[in-house]
């Protein structure tokens, strides 16, 4: 008999014991974890809002981050530790239920040298949360809440050009130069350029390049660089290409170059339109009258002006004494003397 009031009264007690853990235990199931943007430059700052859904007395929030992207700036809401990879913020409310919190905060910042694209995490575990009297707990959150970000540079779109040098004459080679370039431009693992052309009836463009292998390219036929495509990306991209064109026939071009990402079917990243004009013959120079200059013309020495003949002088002026008139005048003196001397004898 004994032994069963013994075993009846420890079941009755881990019972209470159970009973005890249901009421006083719950879930926080409101929670809320949000960042303040998804989207972040470097050198800005992003916060990490924590809404518990309940006043609570006491809880620890672990904020984990990649500090080859952010480093921490601040908390809001409690005793902040930061480990280099993890910020630790606890709270503990002293005034015994006075002072609760129903949300808390954590601020990063974006490094300043980030070029590329850097998809990245912020994940949130919490532990010791209770309400405010410590009357009820709630179960720890060790799965991670993860929130993503996406930290990059405001990219400036790419600019594309073509110049040449001269006027276009046909069946002529001229000097062009071909260019794309941006002060911060997006990434591509394999862009590629290319060119297109419209021409007049039954004529043909040619432009040429030269790549460092001494191998020269048409990139209206073939594109510019390997067929897979090259990557192009970060602060101050400049390409600048040496090439040549040849327009065959007299009339108006375009040439259209484009930046293609293969890795995308080919997507356009950049387009610009170009439009020259071949000509028959170049044009001669022309005189300042507005007639045309013939080369023997232009060859020959020009004769001075009337009004430039007025203002050279008709004779050079002299720029000392002679010194043939000097002797003259002392032999004639002295012959003169010698002359009055023999009178006198």
């Amino acid at each position: 008999m004994k032994k069963i009031v013994s075993i009846l009264s420890i079941i009755a007690i881990i019972s209470l014991l159970i009973f005890s853990t249901s009421v006083n235990a719950a879930s926080l199931d409101a929670i809320n974890i949000a960042p303040t943007k998804t989207k972040v430059k470097p050198g800005e700052n992003v916060t990490l809002n924590v809404e518990f859904g309940e006043e609570l007395g006491a809880y620890t929030v672990n904020v984990s981050y990649d500090n080859n992207i952010f480093e921490y700036v601040s908390a809001e809401g409690g005793t902040a530790n930061d480990t280099g990879t993890k910020v630790i913020v606890t709270f503990h409310d002293t005034t015994g239920g006075t002072n609760p919190r129903s949300n808390m905060s954590v601020t990063f910042k974006a490094k300043d040298d980030i070029t590329t694209s850097n998809p990245t995490e912020l994940t949130t575990t919490l532990e010791g949360l209770s309400n405010p009297d410590a009357s009820i707990t709630y179960d720890d959150i060790t799965t991670p809440i993860v929130k993503n970000i996406t930290v990059e540079p405001e990219y400036v779109n790419y600019s594309l050009n073509l110049q040449k040098s001269g006027e276009i004459v046909k069946g002529q080679e001229i000097p062009m130069v071909v260019s794309y370039s941006s002060p911060m431009g997006h990434y591509y693992e394999h862009a590629r350029l290319i060119a297109e052309a419209t021409t007049p009836t039954d004529a043909e463009v040619r432009l040429l390049a030269t790549d460092q292998a001494g191998l020269e390219h048409d990139i209206i036929d073939n594109g510019w660089g390997d067929a897979q495509g090259f990557k192009i990306g970060g602060k101050d991209v400049s390409q600048v290409l040496q090439a040549k064109g040849i327009f065959s026939d007299v009339g108006d071009y375009k040439i259209t170059l484009k930046l293609i990402d293969r890795d995308n079917s080919d997507s356009v990243i950049a387009e610009e339109t170009f439009s020259f004009t071949a000509l028959e013959t170049a044009t001669p120079p022309t005189t300042e009258n507005g007639g045309e200059t013939k080369p023997e013309e232009s060859a020959k020495p020009q004769e001075p002006t009337e009004e430039e003949n007025k203002k050279q002088p008709t004779t050079m002026p002299k720029t000392g004494t002679n010194i043939y008139v000097s002797a003259s005048v002392v032999l004639m003196a002295l012959a003169g003397a010698y002359v009055y001397y023999n009178k006198k004898k």
